[in-house]
């Protein structure tokens, strides 16, 4: 059942807010790790709250930092996570806690003031069992720079909420996410062989169910961009390989803006093999460049924009085909 005002009477302020638990998976983030931590510590929720770090095998201190912050403060918890990987890390957390309200952070990550607070306002207003806001990126260099500027606008991500802004209501999926307990509970929280998209995975269950996933534009996360051209492309490489996955199992929540990024490589492919024979079939090429430069306004962020929709759909045509030959 959603968290609404009756849940808890009219006036939370004099029945009782719902207790929260902050789940973390963490690997190889001993750099960011303290800040990440920090900023949720620093949070003015009305209740005291717990935080779960599920920490994975790491090549830096990750597991030493985390085990300091754990003797620095009783409220932080941390727990295993072997198999290294995000959902995993995430199932393990909510396993490990008790929160009738989960909030999922990132381990490089920067909650805004009163973020907590807010959000479950949020959920207990709307009835939504998932409540989400703005990813708000933080870049310290130029490339990360161009990755903020390319990512927050249509152009790099073909209109999400989260990344671009709009107005509060409901919405496909957010960005982190905080949830009703009872709803991921019935929904059997995340897919544990999802290595990415497992949290649109899930707001599809959410909603399946009947659940309303809000976004809130008055919350936001800080992170960091990817910092190097392989980062980034790796990244948008698994984010369509996975979301193809998604969309085999959820085929209903496939969206038009989705397609162009798929098809986009096999369509660039097959026009310069054409090519060889007929210049005109280059066209797609060369009004392909025309598009992102003039929307990008810079070589450098059309640079970042083409790389990450490459990326993507070679990753979504990997996973198609790779299923294809399987049949």
């Amino acid at each position: 059942m959603a968290l609404t005002a009756a849940c808890f009477g009219h006036d939370v302020e004099r029945d009782g807010w719902p207790s929260v638990s902050v789940i973390m998976p963490i690997r190889n983030e001993a750099e960011h790790l303290e800040t990440a931590v920090a900023s949720v510590l620093a949070q003015n929720y009305p209740i005291p709250f717990d935080v779960c770090l599920a920490v994975g095998p790491s090549d830096d201190d990750t597991e030493s930092v985390a085990a300091q912050l754990a003797e620095r403060e009783s409220r932080v918890l941390v727990v295993p996570n072997p198999a290294g990987v995000t959902p995993v890390a995430l199932n393990t957390a909510i396993a490990a806690t008790s929160g009738e309200v989960v909030v999922r952070v990132d381990g490089h990550a920067a909650l805004s003031d009163g973020y907590i607070r807010r959000a479950v306002e949020t959920m207990i207003r709307t009835g939504a069992v998932n409540v989400g806001g703005m990813q708000v990126p933080t870049p310290e260099t130029p490339f990360e720079e161009a990755v903020s500027v390319a990512t927050t606008s249509w152009l790099g991500t073909g209109g999400a909420s989260y990344r671009v802004g709009g107005d509060e209501g409901p919405v496909d999926t957010v960005y982190l996410g905080v949830f009703d307990r009872a709803a991921g509970d019935a929904a059997g929280w995340f897919a544990p062989d999802l290595i990415r998209n497992q949290d649109y995975e899930l707001n599809i269950r959410l909603r399946q169910q009947g659940g309303t996933v809000w976004f809130d534009p008055e919350l936001s996360v800080g992170y960091r961009p990817r910092r190097t051209w392989r980062a980034l492309a790796k990244q948008y490489y698994e984010y369509g390989y996975w979301k193809a996955e998604v969309l085999r199992r959820h085929p209903e929540s496939l969206r038009v803006r989705q397609l162009a990024p798929a098809l986009l490589p096999v369509v660039l492919v097959a026009s310069a093999l054409a090519g060889f024979g007929r210049r005109r079939y280059w066209l797609p090429i060369g009004g392909y460049a025309a598009a992102v430069l003039a929307v990008a306004r810079s070589p450098f962020v059309a640079g970042v924009a083409a790389v990450s929709h490459l990326a993507w759909g070679a990753g979504a045509a990997h996973q198609s085909l790779r299923r294809t030959l399987r049949r």
